[in-house]
């Protein structure tokens, strides 16, 4: 038996909190995803299921076993096999209509006006330490007067931030400037969680290494990423619902049962944020010794 797709029976449930209008208004929307791995392959298939209708995809890499306990394109079947491709058919099978177009070698300045060419709405889901390539991706965001929202998977939550146009932007709220990479780490750690929820429960500091570039991660952590960040996508692209924008945020932690709002006006040149950083230094955090 052959099945046909057919869009509004698909999306047919979401209708409810959404009118049918909304519904085919988010069908019309482009969004852009740089990264599919741990938190950029969730977003894309979560709103995929939201009834997005075109996306700009990219990522280089390719997947490994290393991957199995957080990103969703992660399986046996995909192993050495690239990320945006296989994420891409995956939302194909979820939307056969969806107008995808894929980035294989990743966001750079070389194709950054192609791939915010005609996007609504930037979310990221670069690696944490892809410095470059998220500074480029927010600033072009930032010209181009395209919103954008990171939701970053911090222990078994996630901390969110919107950077919406004429408002403060991601550079103004990290100052990551020319600063060398241990600075950028610590400065957007900080200042993506100025709450800290995530860090009572860390059982092994040695995990973390950020001169080596690595952390724990859950897939807990990651799946509320997706989820958080599609509301935001919704309440914007919808202009409906209460959008926190930089120098606000929130910081939500399933495994403390804790929500807090954050606000810290300056970014990481608030008096809190310089002595957060100025405590973690002390630390040295991601130095074994």
């Amino acid at each position: 038996m052959t099945h046909q797709f057919n869009y509004q029976q698909a999306f047919a449930r979401n209708i409810g909190w959404v009118t049918p209008a909304e519904q085919a208004t988010l069908r019309t929307k482009r969004i852009a995803i740089a990264g599919m791995g741990g938190v950029g392959g969730v977003h894309l298939l979560t709103l995929a299921r939201l009834g997005i209708g075109s996306f700009h995809i990219a990522d280089f890499d390719t997947f490994d076993i290393a991957n199995f306990n957080r990103q969703v394109g992660a399986t046996m079947s995909s192993l050495g096999q690239p990320k945006v491709d296989v994420l891409a058919e995956m939302a194909l099978d979820i939307n056969p209509d969806l107008k995808l177009v894929r980035f294989p070698n990743g966001v750079s300045q070389d194709n950054l006006a192609q791939f915010f060419n005609g996007v609504d709405l930037y979310v990221d889901g670069l690696d944490f330490f892809a410095f470059g390539a998220r500074q480029a991706t927010f600033a072009a965001c930032a010209r181009l007067a395209i919103p954008a929202v990171t939701a970053a998977p911090l222990g078994m939550g996630t901390a969110v931030m919107n950077f919406l146009p004429g408002r403060m932007t991601f550079e103004e709220y990290f100052g990551w400037g020319d600063k060398p990479d241990m600075e950028k780490a610590l400065r957007f750690l900080v200042g993506l969680a100025p709450a800290g929820l995530h860090g009572g429960y860390l059982v092994d500091p040695s995990a973390i290494n950020l001169q080596e570039q690595r952390g724990p991660s859950t897939i807990m952590g990651c799946e509320l990423c997706a989820g958080a960040a599609a509301t935001e996508a919704l309440k914007i692209l919808l202009q409906r619902g209460d959008v926190l924008a930089a120098p606000r945020g929130y910081q939500f932690d399933a495994f403390r049962n804790k929500l807090v709002r954050t606000w810290r006006p300056g970014g990481n040149r608030h008096p809190l944020q310089r002595l957060a950083m100025m405590l973690a230094k002390r630390r040295r955090p991601g130095e074994n010794r």
